[in-house]
């Protein structure tokens, strides 16, 4: 059981006995089972009556996540479960803007019957039905795709359907894992300063991360783009514009025809090596301790190193998280940059003491 949950939960309950009122960014983490929730249903804290969920959904105003899960289930829904409903901004998000609920397609009794409903064959790999409190399908069905964006991006849909704004944590998420899907391209740019030249680079529409380091004696960033957002030729332009492409290593032949037309300082790539203070402006505040997406880190370490709060990029959890770390420094806290986020989430867990 996670002990930040019991920090934060209390926190909130606490306020909204004062306030009487709860808005979306205010709701608890998950609870606490008595029991260790199985793997196949990750992190999220779910319900287990249709009846019970219908009624929530009613009140609150809020779409049912519906999962049908194997419990316990194969290779499949364990991944899917250790990996998609682990992921904690997912976890958030899902906790949230819906009511989570479970049911086991390899069960009988209650679980049996809401297969019946819904059509849904038992023994299946994992299903996902957005549903409202009459149980009508809101959008397609999630089935056969078990990936993150899949899950985000009906998330996003569903949230744009009911007039929502979209929290600026999911939305670069899901820029993040479209990318992951599709083709991301690698560009080495050297300039003066490659703290300075993170900053500036990574606030270029496109980009998805950055990192400071060396490469044949010159300080290089390596910045990790969409070519979809940008191309190859505009990204080193606009690198050129900011001071921040006195040379450009190609990392391939047509990066090197295309750099070619536009600098008069082309060569091909060496080894590169990363600097231990990349993302120099995070990495000199106490947000490093703080569990983030690749997407995320790139983009507050611009904003730290311009004067401004990155909390705009960061969840409401995170910020709770965070607020814990800035007011315990004496805790033995784990640099948290260039981490994968869930399992830097669950370290950082360790260290929070309600």
């Amino acid at each position: 059981m996670s002990k930040l949950v019991i920090f934060i939960s209390l926190a909130v309950i606490s306020s909204s006995l004062i306030s009487k009122q709860k808005n979306q960014s205010e709701l608890p983490i998950s609870k606490s089972f008595d029991n260790p929730q199985p793997e196949e249903l990750g992190k999220v804290k779910w319900l287990r009556d249709i009846n019970v969920a219908t009624k929530q959904a009613a009140k609150t105003n809020k779409p049912i996540f519906l999962l049908f899960q194997e419990v316990p289930g194969c290779s499949t829904c364990r991944h899917y479960g250790n990996n998609v409903l682990s992921h904690p901004l997912i976890v958030e998000a899902i906790e949230t803007y819906f009511v989570p609920l479970a049911i086991f397609n390899n069960k009988g009794g209650k679980d049996k019957e809401v297969l019946n409903y819904f059509k849904e064959p038992a023994w299946n790999n994992p299903v996902v039905r957005f549903v409202d409190h009459q149980k009508k399908n809101l959008v397609s069905r999630i089935s056969g795709n078990y990936t993150p964006l899949a899950v985000v991006d009906n998330m996003i849909n569903i949230l744009k359907a009911q007039q929502i704004a979209i929290p600026k944590y999911l939305e670069l998420l899901k820029l993040e894992l479209e990318a992951q899907t599709g083709n991301t391209e690698t560009a080495y740019l050297s300039m003066y300063c490659f703290w300075t030249g993170e900053k500036k680079i990574a606030s270029i529409n496109g980009v998805l991360e950055t990192q400071a380091g060396f490469m044949g004696g010159r300080e290089v960033v390596k910045v990790i783009f969409d070519p979809e957002q940008v191309s190859y030729e505009s990204l080193v332009k606009q690198a050129q514009s900011q001071s921040c492409a006195s040379h450009v290593y190609s990392d391939n032949l047509i990066q090197q025809l295309t750099a070619e037309k536009v600098s008069d300082s082309v060569s091909e790539k060496k080894t590169w090596k990363q600097d231990k203070e990349t993302k120099y402006y995070l990495y000199k505040s106490s947000y490093k301790y703080l569990p983030m997406t690749r997407i995320q880190a790139t983009q507050a370490n611009r904003l730290i190193g311009t004067g401004q709060s990155p909390n705009a990029v960061l969840s409401p959890r995170q910020l709770a998280l965070l607020k814990y770390i800035q007011e315990n420094p004496g805790k033995d806290w784990t640099n948290a940059i260039n981490h994968d986020i869930t399992l830097a989430w669950e370290k950082a867990n360790q260290g929070v003491t309600p």
